[in-house]
């Protein structure tokens, strides 16, 4: 059987969430809250909390009609329930890419704001999102003096046993 391209992406999503959550678990909340010393906006605590929020309402987005969705307004999770939220997310995630053909019978989904957005598009944007505020993180805790986690595709692939050495 062929693997799912696009089940890679997501299950590398969700592992580099779940490296830079642990690796921000052992902070102080003073290194939680620090302003930070960058162009970025929102401290570390700030960062991931949006991440998570976020991940969840795309999740919805994918999953609920918009008049559920504009019922229901998830709460921010608290800081010690994130890694729990985001897996959650990310592996409900994970199962719709799954699923290609119920996925891409969806149609064209409404937003909040008026829009049509094809379901592709919020996946990547899913992705992307995830991947900027990781980033974001990691130049937070670099300016702590924190090395952070090395979460890349290259590392993901070494961790699964997708990237060894040549001759191995």
């Amino acid at each position: 059987m062929t693997e799912h391209r696009l089940t890679k992406l997501f299950e590398h999503n969700n592992w580099a969430n779940e490296q830079i959550i642990s690796a921000c678990e052992a902070l102080s909340v003073e290194q939680l809250d620090a302003a930070p010393a960058s162009a970025t906006l929102g401290s570390i605590r700030d960062t991931l909390l949006h991440l998570v929020a976020a991940q969840q309402n795309y999740l919805r987005l994918l999953t609920q009609p918009l008049e559920q969705r504009l019922r229901e307004r998830l709460p921010e999770p608290p800081f010690d329930q994130l890694k729990q939220q985001a897996q959650n997310s990310g592996e409900a995630l994970l199962a719709l890419v799954q699923d290609e053909a119920g996925l891409a019978a969806k149609g064209r989904i409404q937003t909040r704001d008026q829009h049509l957005v094809e379901p592709w598009v919020v996946l990547l944007q899913v992705i992307n999102h995830a991947t900027e505020h990781r980033e974001q993180v990691k130049s937070m805790l670099s300016a702590l003096g924190i090395t952070p986690p090395e979460i890349d595709g290259w590392d993901f692939g070494e961790a699964v046993g997708a990237l060894v050495p040549f001759g191995i």
